[in-house]
């Protein structure tokens, strides 16, 4: 045995290791893959050998092949025998070969399932974390069934690096066999407050993985997470949480009030930019959650905008795009905010990042409005003539049109002027976007009539410069114009000055060089030409320049009857024979111009894009059927099919030329070249047009002469764009003197009181500006009884929607992880657990009963639970702390810090609750948590029946069994009736207003009113605009610049049936004394009738209550201060209340503000501090049919006021 120790050392001195192969291969450069070949040969060698070490260095070495890219799959038996070394440096290369090249074809790989088992209960962490590891790779769905339970239990090790590769794993786990998550998910839920930040960190990463693609699931973690984001200093898991709640908001809307402020605070504090980055990202989803009836934020929003411009203005390229891409997302809900950073936008135009100047062209598309289109617009062709390459260039086309087209054209007051911008856009040569400007023109010609006429003329000297336009005859070129141009003069041609001159222009024999399907629209709309002038000089007695133009259709037509594009040879053969008629019956003297004109009346309707797809198959009809019969399979394969056309053989039988020599392609191209120079209409290579006339010397000094002129100016060649951008003005101008003249009219009228108000509206907004031309919105044409739209399929191969589970509903036996059986034997070896199997024996004769009773138990306390969940979450995003954080009677006080460091103000006990015993029913294998259980209810029972403190300490000396009897007890009260903090403020026809008062502990002189306005009329509400007169208490904060009787202006419209949420602030000076003021709403209401000035007075009430901010308060602290002796005392006694003392306390919490410190019995202390720091404490008793409230403050005036107000609340219970 030794001499064979011996020998296999000796061996492995003479083995190639790793570095030997890779100096190996680096020596033999020019033959590579001979000598790796013979590694490879040696390889299989020492895979044969009986050495453990040998085989390892053998696989190691394969692992750097396969890394070359050499398939090594052959080797995946001996790779999983290297897995199984008892040695760790060996275990760790046979894991990293599995990793690299199995997956879940691999054959063998389901022999890895008890190997890795053993593995995962090593007593060493490191062979612990190398499976874990190198399962991550290659996990399978069968691989993720069988082990799933053994890494759950990893999840609770004492080790934290066992911990954190356990809680990431599960990822992959739940991927692969979705059916683990629901009963892992509470045991993932307790690693988010594990005491290791690492494991912390993993837990995080996993559930907001798993809630970005179904975010609805893991609401009910809110509050956990909120917790989260207001304690970590972790800046990765901040990012992570603040996405998880951009994903969040837009399902919970109340969420969103909730995270503006410490988001907001975050920006403000943090220095790392890709957390202020995830921050905006979020505040700007929030903010969109919260436009529709809720506040609009517009100091966060300014906020936002602030930082991003110091993004945007950084020098780093990557903070720039961070900063452009985050002001689009802004420029969707709030355009006025970005809107007034134009110029930063624009200078974006000039970087040398090409993906930079992209996004501000982006954000160029949501900042246009009427008034400064044309401005943006110029300053794009500018771009557009500087542009170097053509992706750029092009990019730059597309977004001028999609700037002008965007909402049927709304920022377009004159047409003329877009029409000469699609024409100096068939300028640029190279651009693949021919297609968009040819779908523009027609658009524009179709649907805005008053324009035609000026678009007939531009487009018929296109077609008289078609040479230029021509040159480039690629599909999708600068070409395509032609095609619309075409279209348009032969569609309208009734608008034609000389229609003769564009009919020659064409028939000219060099528009055969354009692509078919655009010489097929020529011929087409040459036919619509021809007949409009036939008509002309038919009316006009003219029939020898009729037969005139005749001739020329006849002469011209066969040069597009020999076409090699089919479609053109059958429209030109068809209108060839047509006109050679028409010609015989001319030479006759029969006048045949309204047949001719026939053909083409009527106007033509544009088709919906999606018409075709909604045409209903008729009955009877099959299309799966085939048409012919399929050929049958006895059929010979030799045999050849027969011809279709008759010279198809021919044309196969010269399909092969013979080979041409050097010297024959030589003299071919010379004359080819000669022929070219020798030919007047071939266009020879020379620099283009555009670069020409710029590198014309001395253009820039002629001088401009400038025309004045009182009607705009008709070109009848290619139209500068830049001279109706003065004649606009111009036109604006206009407008704007004759609206002036009416207002002063209006304001003579009106009486002097509302003089003030009409100065204030702005002079001119976007929608005062009329439009030159109007534009018909055409309802394209759909087939009859055509189907509904339907929605696009989901990807049914995406792995996230397998995990769109409900969470919140109970778990069911079926659903519990299968658990090896083998297990079972190593288990009870442990000495914790040596006792199991005498607890079985005694409880067998009642177990099926006692199992029956606790299944129908369980089913109803979980139902409870759910309930409650959904209760705690409501509460927690209201402005009140959950019932569920009140302590019980029976609590000692050292018990009530314990609970009240666990559930802050910002928290809630229901999850945690429900994550504790969600996992003792996933872990129902382990007989000494049910034992714990089934003690917990006989406990419960027992704190029913006492009401002596003493007795019920003595029974729970651990804190957190008393927990859970006392809330189960609460749950079982009756239920919370809703309440809504908003109270109605004034109602008219028009408009309903309700409002509710906040205060911030931040804040010491501000209170912030929230005013929900709700339009009740069919009238559309604008220009709102509330006033409060000021008190010498009371300010509302107003604009810079404005005076004390100017009102503030609402920051929205309502249109009928719509409400919306605005904000207003005010600053206090003495909170002790309860305060109403007056106020106004004014508005224009405007319906088809006209527009008429409106009003609504209404009284703002600011209670004592108001100014208070719920605060959590423990109970050592609370005694303290009530001892301290600088409180003042006063007490209340409402009778005749049947309200249950649990929801009475949750109405002076939600309506008061106020914190439960202490419940015991009937009987419960609260607290609450106001904006100026005056403690408010209270004592709440409550009797067989009344309470009595005895409170103590540092302001005796302040509680006196309070307490007035709490009678009047507790009187209605």
């Amino acid at each position: 045995m030794a001499l064979k120790m011996v020998k296999g050392s000796i061996d492995r001195m003479f083995d190639k290791n790793l570095q030997d192969l890779v100096r190996g291969i680096r020596n033999h450069k020019e033959d590579e893959a001979k000598y790796i070949s013979q590694c490879i040969d040696e390889i299989k060698q020492e895979l044969k050998q009986d050495n453990i070490a040998v085989k390892a260095n053998a696989v190691c070495k394969l692992t750097y092949l396969q890394m070359l890219g050499y398939d090594i799959s052959w080797a995946a038996f001996n790779i999983i025998e290297v897995m199984s070394a008892s040695k760790f440096t060996f275990k760790r290369i046979g894991y990293l070969a599995a990793s690299q090249c199995f997956h879940e074809g691999t054959d063998v790989i389901m022999l890895t399932t008890n190997q890795i088992r053993k593995d995962l209960s090593s007593p060493s962490q490191y062979d612990t974390g190398v499976a874990l590891t190198g399962l991550s790779c290659f996990v399978t769905p069968d691989l993720a069934r069988d082990l799933a339970n053994d890494i759950m239990t990893l999840m609770s090790h004492t080790k934290p690096y066992i911990r954190k590769k356990a809680v990431l794993i599960m990822y992959k786990v739940f991927l692969k066999y979705p059916e683990s998550l629901r009963p892992a998910f509470p045991r993932l839920k307790e690693k988010l407050e594990d005491p290791d930040p690492g494991v912390q960190s993993a837990a995080v990463n996993v559930i907001c993985e798993l809630a970005r693609r179904n975010p609805k699931n893991y609401l009910s973690l809110a509050p956990l997470f909120f917790k989260l984001m207001t304690s970590s200093t972790n800046n990765w898991v901040l990012i992570k949480i603040i996405k998880l709640f951009g994903a969040l908001t837009p399902l919970e809307p109340r969420l969103g009030k909730k995270l503006i402020e410490p988001l907001t605070n975050l920006i403000h504090s943090t220095s790392a930019m890709s957390l202020l980055y995830e921050c905006v990202n979020t505040v700007i989803a929030v903010l969109i959650s919260l436009s529709s009836g809720m506040p609009n934020h517009s100091a966060s929003i300014q906020l936002c905008v602030q930082k991003l411009r110091i993004l945007i203005e950084d020098s780093d390229q990557n903070l720039k795009y961070l900063g452009l891409l985050a002001m689009s997302k802004i420029l969707r809900t709030h355009p006025k905010s970005v809107q007034s950073h134009k110029d930063l936008i624009l200078q974006c135009l000039d970087d040398k990042d090409e993906s930079i100047r992209l996004r501000a062209l982006d954000l160029l598309y949501g900042m246009v409005s009427k008034k400064n289109l044309m401005e943006i617009v110029k300053r794009l062709m500018t771009h557009v003539d500087k542009a170097e390459g053509t992706t750029y260039r092009d990019e730059l086309l597309t977004k001028i049109i999609d700037i002008c087209s965007q909402s049927n054209y709304q920022y377009i007051t004159n047409f003329e002027w877009y029409i000469s911008i699609l024409v100096e856009l068939t300028r640029l040569e190279g651009t693949r976007h021919g297609h968009l400007i040819a779908a523009q023109m027609l658009d524009v010609a179709i649907r805005v009539k008053a324009i035609r006429k000026f678009a007939v003329s531009q487009m018929s000297a296109l077609l008289d410069s078609a040479h230029l336009v021509a040159s480039s005859t690629q599909r999708n070129g600068i070409c395509e114009v032609l095609y619309a141009a075409a279209w348009i003069c032969g569609e309208f041609s009734e608008h034609l000055q000389e229609p003769h001159q564009t009919l020659e222009a064409m028939l000219r024999p060099k528009v055969t060089t354009l692509p078919g399907h655009i010489q097929a629209v020529y011929v087409q709309n040459v036919v619509k030409l021809y007949a409009s002038i036939l008509q002309q000089q038919e009316q006009a007695a003219e029939a020898e320049a009729a037969q005139e133009v005749t001739q020329l259709m006849v002469e011209r037509l066969p040069q597009f009857v020999q076409s090699a594009d089919l479609e053109v040879q059958e429209r030109a053969s068809c209108i060839l024979q047509l006109v050679k008629h028409v010609q015989k019956l001319q030479a006759k003297g029969v006048p045949m111009a309204e047949e001719v004109s026939a053909l083409f009346a009527g106007e033509l309707n544009p088709v919906a894009p999606k018409a075709q797809k909604k045409v209903p198959v008729p009955e009877g009809l099959d299309l799966d059927a085939w048409i012919n019969e399929p050929p049958s399979d006895s059929e010979s394969e030799d045999e050849k099919p027969k011809a279709i056309f008759h010279d198809e053989e021919q044309r196969q039988a010269r399909h092969r030329h013979p080979e041409v020599d050097e010297e024959e392609l030589a003299r071919r191209r010379e004359a080819r070249k000669q022929e070219q120079a020798n030919n007047p209409f071939y266009i020879k290579s020379s620099p283009s047009p555009q670069k020409r006339y710029q590198d014309a010397p001395g253009v820039e000094h002629i001088p401009v002469v400038q025309i004045d002129l009182s009607v705009p100016l008709k070109v009848p060649g290619m139209p500068m764009s830049d001279q109706y951008v003065k004649l606009e003005e111009e036109r604006r101008h206009r407008q704007r003197l004759e609206k002036d003249k009416k207002k002063r009219r209006k304001k003579e009228k009106e009486k002097k009181g509302k003089h003030r108000r009409h100065s204030s509206l702005p002079t001119e907004s976007d929608e005062d500006i009329a439009p030159a031309q109007q534009v018909d919105i055409v309802t394209e044409e759909m087939p009859e009884n055509a189907l509904p739209s339907d929605e696009d399929d989901k990807d049914p191969n995406d792995p996230y929607r397998a995990l769109d589970i409900d969470l919140d509903k109970p778990l069911a036996d079926s659903e519990k992880l299968p658990i090896q059986k083998h297990r079972n034997s190593e288990t009870s070896k442990s000495p914790e657990k040596e006792d199991i199997p005498v607890v079985e024996k005694k409880s067998k004769k009642p177990k099926k009963k006692e199992k029956k009773h606790k299944e129908k138990e369980r089913e109803k306390e979980k139902k409870k639970e759910k309930e409650k969940k959904a209760e705690d979450l409501d509460f927690w995003l209201s402005t009140t702390p959950p019932p569920a954080a009140t302590p019980a009677p029976m609590l000692s006080t050292k018990e009530l810090s314990v609970n009240e460091v666990t559930a802050p103000e910002d928290t809630c006990e229901g999850p945690k609750r429900e994550e504790a015993e969600d996992e003792d029913d996933g872990t129902e294998q382990d007989p000494e948590r049910k034992s714990s259980r089934h003690k917990k209810k006989h406990k419960k029972k027992k704190e029913e029946r006492t009401k002596d403190k003493k007795k019920v300490k003595k029974q729970q000396p651990e804190p957190k069994e008393a927990v859970g009897p006392v809330e189960n007890g609460a749950a079982e009260e009756e239920p919370i009736p809703p309440m809504s903090s908003y109270c109605l403020l004034a109602e008219n026809s028009y408009i309903k207003m309700t409002y509710d008062i906040q205060a911030s502990l931040q804040k010491d002189s501000q209170v912030t009113v929230s005013i929900i306005l709700e339009n009740q009329s069919s009238s559309f509400l604008k220009n709102m605009e509330l006033n409060v007169l000021d008190s010498l208490n009371t300010k509302m904060a107003r604009p810079e610049g404005s005076s004390v009787h100017d009102g503030v202006p609402v920051p929205f419209q309502l249109p009928p049936g719509v409400s919306n949420e605005a904000q207003f602030v005010f600053s206090i000076q003495s909170i002790i004394m309860a305060q109403k003021l007056k106020g106004t709403l004014s508005f224009i209401a405007k319906d088809a009738d006209g527009a008429t000035h409106e009003k609504l007075d209404f009284r703002l009430h600011f209670s004592c209550s108001s100014y208070l901010v719920t605060t959590p308060c423990y109970s050592d602290a609370f005694a303290k201060l009530l001892e301290s002796g600088d409180l003042s005392m006063s007490s209340i006694k409402v009778d005749a209340i049947s309200m249950s003392f649990q929801n009475l306390l949750a109405k002076i919490c939600f309506h008061h503000h106020f914190s439960v410190v202490e419940r015991v019995d009937s009987c419960a202390s609260m607290y609450s501090r106001s904006i100026q720091g005056h403690h408010v404490c209270l004592l709440v008793k409550k009797g067989e049919h009344s309470v009595s409230v005895d409170g103590k403050c540092s302001d005796s005036t302040l509680l006196s006021n309070l307490l007035e107000e709490m009678k009047v609340t507790l009187a209605q219970c």
